[in-house]
């Protein structure tokens, strides 16, 4: 195996093992709108990062936590349904990033694989920054766990019982906007959505307790990372959309298992 695929491999796996139980929250509680914005918002980091000459992730991930509290706390004040102001600040934040990295003319940058995701261009200083966000993502969410099911099942009651709500709330989005961060060079800022949402959907159908379809989803989209990756290999397209379409295939296939 080339040094190239391999270190593709480990980043795709790292991100799926990770996004896999993140996204049965994002699917629980129907949030796939939010990680929309929220990789969306990724790309002004990237212009950010650009402009005032810092590392790239690090500034991916400073803009998407800073989105993140700003999505809770507007949700919270302003008077607007949801969709609405989830629509509004996706396509502006994309847009602010797109007109943002045009006024860096000394940069050279290839914005498809920001867009689209580059795998087979993962670095090890990548796969350092998915395995130690993706570490820090696990055991938060472990930490959580009772708390976040408990406010998915009915957060009235959660809060009732003393569960700390609107602070699970808040890191649930920071969570969801790390893995993002990290993962926005893997599958790309119009694709990351999908990688959680997808092996979540497939695993829930399998699964009895939050737990089986947690550890499902995250065999899914090793799964999912694996299949697309030897379809890219041998077929000549683009690596993350590759991972996505077998992660979609998988899900159909799922489908028609279920009703046999």
């Amino acid at each position: 195996m080339s040094e190239l695929l391999f270190h593709a491999l480990l980043a795709g796996f790292g991100i799926a093992l990770v996004a896999g139980p993140l996204g049965c929250f994002v699917v629980w509680r129907r949030m796939a709108y939010f990680g929309d914005t929220l990789s969306h918002s990724a790309l002004l980091g990237v212009a950010l990062g650009l402009l005032l000459d810092i590392n790239l992730n690090l500034a991916v991930i400073l803009c998407s936590l800073i989105i993140a509290v700003l999505l809770v706390s507007m949700q919270q004040k302003q008077k607007m349904a949801s969709d609405t102001l989830l629509g509004i600040l996706a396509h502006s934040s994309l847009s602010l990033g797109l007109v943002a990295v045009s006024f860096a003319e000394n940069v050279r940058i290839d914005m498809m694989s920001y867009l689209f995701g580059d795998l087979l261009a993962t670095s090890p200083e990548d796969i350092f920054w998915i395995y130690g966000g993706g570490a820090l993502v696990l055991s938060t969410l472990a930490w959580i766990w009772k708390p976040l099911l408990a406010m998915t099942i009915h957060a009235e009651l959660a809060q009732v019982e003393g569960y700390p709500v609107q602070r699970t709330r808040i890191v649930l989005t920071l969570l969801m906007a790390l893995v993002i961060a990290v993962a926005m060079k893997i599958v790309g800022v119009l694709l990351i959505t999908s990688l959680m949402i997808i092996p979540a959907a497939t695993a829930q159908r399998f699964s009895r307790t939050p737990e089986q379809m947690a550890v499902g989803a995250s065999c899914v989209g090793l799964l999912s990372v694996s299949a697309g990756l030897a379809a890219s290999w041998h077929l000549d397209t683009p690596a993350g959309p590759s991972v996505v379409v077998a992660g979609f295939m998988i899900f159909l296939t799922s489908l028609s298992y279920k009703r046999a």
